[in-house]
C-alpha cells in the first residue's frame, strides 16, 4: 500500500482536514486511496473532537477520476468482488458535516466524491464532469443518480451522455456547488465554513443532515413529519437550552453535544 496517499489533520477548532495525496496521478481514486479515505471517515465519524470535516485534493487538483490503468484488465467479477460501495458508504454514513474544497479537476469519481459532501466550495479553476462515456463506461459511484437529483433530467443527461466538463461558474449556476472563490482561497474558505459549523450544536447538525438526506426521497407529507419529529426531539437537549440562553444573554453558546 502506498504511503501517505491520504493525510489527515485535526485542527484545534473541531475541524479535521482530509487531503488526497497522489499528485503525480492527479489524485486518481485507486483502491488503496478509497480504502484509506473510508478508514479516515469512519475514524472521524467516531471522534468526539471532530465536529466538521473538510475534504480536499490540495491547491492544484481535487481528483481526476479513477485510475484508468486498472480498467485495461479488470473484469466484471473483479469489480463486483471489490464491493467498493463500502468505501463510498463510509462517507455517505458520516454524521459530521462534510465540506469539499475543490480546485482543478473533479472528474468521474472525483465529481462523484465531491457530490458526497454537504457543501462544495469551488475554486475558479475547478472543472466538473462525468467523462466515463468517453472510455466506454458510465458513472458507477452515484453520478447518474446524484446529478439527476441536483440538476434535473436535462442538465444531468447532457453532462452524463456527452462527458463534457463544466467550469466552476457553470456548476454554480446549475446548483452543483455552494460557492465559487479564488483558487488560493478555496481551502481556507472551506475551513472557515467548517469552523462555523463546528461552533454549533453537533446534535442539531446531525439531525439537519439526517432529515435533509432522508427526506429528499420521501413524499412531502412524510418528509415534513420526519422534520417535525426531529425538531421536537431537539427541545430535550441541553444544547438547545444553552443556545436559547446564550442568545438572550448576547454571548457565544457553549455546546457540549448533550
Amino acid at each position: 500500500m502506498e504511503e501517505l496517499i491520504i493525510t489527515c489533520e485535526t485542527l484545534d477548532n473541531g475541524v479535521s482536514v482530509i487531503t488526497l495525496n497522489r499528485p503525480k496521478v492527479r489524485n486518481a481514486l485507486n483502491a488503496e486511496l478509497r480504502a484509506q479515505m473510508a478508514e479516515r471517515f469512519i475514524q472521524l465519524n467516531n471522534d468526539p473532537k471532530t465536529k466538521a470535516i473538510v475534504l480536499t485534493g490540495g491547491n492544484k487538483v481535487f481528483a481526476a477520476g479513477a485510475d484508468i490503468n486498472d480498467f485495461l484488465t479488470t473484469k466484471t467479477v473483479d469489480v463486483y468482488l471489490r464491493h467498493s460501495e463500502r468505501y463510498w458508504d463510509a462517507i455517505t454514513d458520516c454524521r459530521k458535516p462534510i465540506i469539499a474544497a475543490v480546485n482543478g479537476y473533479a472528474l468521474g469519481g472525483g465529481c462523484e466524491l465531491a457530490m458526497h459532501a454537504d457543501i462544495i466550495v469551488a475554486g475558479k479553476s475547478a472543472k466538473f464532469g462525468q467523462p466515463e462515456i468517453k472510455i466506454g463506461l458510465m458513472p458507477g459511484a452515484g453520478g447518474t443518480q446524484r446529478l439527476f437529483r441536483l440538476l434535473g433530467k436535462h442538465k444531468a443527461m447532457k453532462l452524463i451522455l456527452t462527458g463534457d466538463m463544466i467550469s466552476a461558474d457553470q456548476a454554480d449556476q446549475m446548483g452543483l456547488v455552494s460557492e465559487v472563490v479564488d483558487d488560493e482561497a478555496t481551502i481556507k474558505r472551506a475551513i472557515e465554513i467548517a469552523e462555523q459549523l463546528a461552533s454549533y450544536s453537533p446534535i442539531a447538525l446531525t439531525q439537519i443532515k439526517e432529515v435533509a438526506n432522508l427526506g429528499v426521497d420521501m413524499p412531502l407529507p412524510a418528509a415534513l413529519a420526519l422534520e417535525r419529529k426531529a425538531f421536537q426531539i431537539l427541545f430535550d437537549t441541553e444544547d438547545q437550552k444553552e443556545g436559547a440562553k446564550a442568545f438572550l444573554e448576547k454571548r457565544d453558546a457553549n455546546y457540549k453535544g448533550q
